[in-house]
């Protein structure tokens, strides 16, 4: 069949099927992003989160290596302790701790995004 060539396309245009929906419901990223006192809680809280994770880490490297020139100060016939406790022993507890330093800073950096997209 052909069509006829004077006929033309017609677009029709309405309003939209959805509406956006307008309560007076704020998503946590849109308060954050106006500053809002609410926004400013949110990230208050992250960074006190992180806060709190990075001196967990140096409480804990301070334990660790803090005691370390009284041993050595008790032992001072011992340099090949010292060796090898500077040398060798101090290094898995040091990776271990990074180790959980990043995963404990990205857990919590992906627990704030989780609650400011609202998933």
């Amino acid at each position: 069949m052909p069509q006829d060539p004077t006929e033309r396309r017609v677009v029709v245009t309405g309003p939209p099927r959805r509406a956006r929906r307008t309560t007076g419901y704020y998503r946590p990223r849109t308060e954050i992003d106006e500053q809002t006192t609410l926004g400013h809680t949110y990230v208050r809280s992250l960074i006190r989160i992180q806060l709190r994770t990075g001196l967990t880490v140096f409480a804990v490297l301070a334990l660790l290596i803090g005691p370390l020139p009284l041993v050595f100060a008790a032992a001072p016939d011992a340099r090949r302790l010292e060796w090898a406790v500077l040398g060798f022993g101090l290094y898995v507890p040091l990776v271990l701790l990074a180790r959980w330093y990043v995963r404990r800073a990205e857990r919590n950096e992906r627990d704030f995004v989780r609650l400011v997209e609202d998933r």
